[in-house]
């Protein structure tokens, strides 16, 4: 794998050296000033030369390109430039690795492509240590230590490191999205997302903890569930003293202090306190289900999904530490526990009456509500309940 992006990477620093000893090339015969007023004292013929050469020369100001190469895309200011160019994808590749087979039109590409085989990496950061195999590699690498973003956005004017960055940032203002999940339709503006989500349709998760097994779908989200096993809690409430691994989790329990849940539901007007929770809710009025399990069953949320899972598998992960009894999922474990416990958590505003369910609770409540009886031994015994 690491062969591979080497080679990818290879790939692009050649096709940039190349343009830049074409550039070189083309460039070194033109010993005119910049300036359109400057005069010479050369023949006719040599002062027509010497105007054309000039005129492409302030193209590089002006940003003109009119010449295309048909079969790449690529735009040149110069006809000459273009000529050049076209060698690369017409002119025979005689130079040839003799262990991969990979074909090249210049020794020196060879000798460059051969590093990747021989492990040499003559060229060094002299702040990190880092090695590569080409200069320019390490002429971009620099670019993290001295913070140079020479590639700016014109529309924004955000500014990145590298080329392709600035071209997967323009896709933002343009709002196109060419990379469509062909299982639910959702569209995405890097194939590296649409890579991410086909995870949530086939349940892949290559990124696995080496210390209890668990797996994840984000190599982030593995990062964050090391921090359990550190049991190291760097965020701390200041109001009721609970303590966290992660600042996210820090945050969303702040808002139970404050009461605040300032995402709002446009269709029905509940509120929630994560945007997560409200774009979870809105399923439920779309009726969107994408998470899909092979055996048809569907479900508005990953986690969800997630759960279901286990009744395939027969895994069981949460155990009650008093009894050994197991769980498919954590809810089912905290409310088993309460019959150990004997805690009531869902109180009676109105009488006071405590019970371990919340299902319990919403019953009880009929008790206090008005309600009408089809007969009179129905309301006899229902006004034994207020006694």
């Amino acid at each position: 794998m690491m062969l591979k992006e080497e080679s990818q990477e290879l790939n692009e620093t050649q096709e940039k050296d190349q343009k830049e000893k074409q550039h070189d090339f083309i460039m070194e015969e033109e010993s005119i000033g910049c300036s359109p007023t400057e005069k010479t004292s050369l023949p006719k013929k040599a002062q027509k030369t010497q105007t054309t050469n000039l005129d492409s020369h302030l193209s590089n100001h002006a940003g003109e390109r009119p010449y295309t190469c048909q079969q790449c895309g690529q735009v040149f200011n110069r006809k000459r430039s273009l000529k050049v160019h076209m060698k690369i994808h017409f002119e025979k590749k005689q130079f040839i690795c003799t262990q991969c087979g990979k074909s090249f039109t210049r020794n020196y590409y060879l000798n460059d492509h051969m590093k990747i085989h021989t492990g040499e990496r003559p060229y060094t950061c002299n702040q990190c240590g880092k090695s590569f195999t080409q200069k320019s590699q390490l002429n971009v690498h620099t670019r993290i230590h001295t913070g140079e973003k020479p590639y700016t956005c014109k529309q924004c004017g955000k500014s990145f490191r590298l080329n392709a960055e600035l071209k997967t940032h323009m896709i933002m203002h343009t709002g196109e999205k060419p990379y469509t999940c062909s299982q639910c339709g959702k569209s995405f503006t890097q194939n590296s997302q649409l890579k991410v989500h086909m995870r949530s349709h086939t349940g892949e998760k290559p990124f696995t903890c080496k210390l209890c097994g668990k797996s994840f779908t984000l190599n982030r989200y593995l990062k964050n569930h090391m921090i359990n096993h550190t049991e190291k809690k760097p965020f701390t409430c200041s109001q009721c003293g609970k303590c966290f691994t992660q600042k996210r989790a820090f945050d969303a329990h702040m808002v139970i202090h404050t009461g605040e849940s300032p995402f709002t539901c446009p269709r029905c007007g509940k509120s929630f306190r994560l945007k997560e929770n409200l774009q979870n809710h809105m399923r439920i009025h779309t009726g969107e289900k994408t998470f899909e399990c092979q055996c048809g069953k569907s479900f508005t949320q990953k986690k969800r999904l997630d759960t279901h899972m286990r009744v395939h598998t027969g895994e069981k992960p949460f155990t009650c530490p008093q009894c050994g009894k197991s769980f498919t999922n954590k809810t089912n474990l905290k409310t088993h526990i309460r019959i150990h416990t004997g805690e009531n958590p869902f109180t009676c505003d109105q009488c006071g009456q405590s019970f371990r369910y919340n299902a319990n609770l919403i019953t009880h409540m009929k008790i206090h509500s008005e309600k009408s009886f089809t007969d009179m031994n129905q309301l006899q015994d229902h006004v034994i309940t207020h006694n």
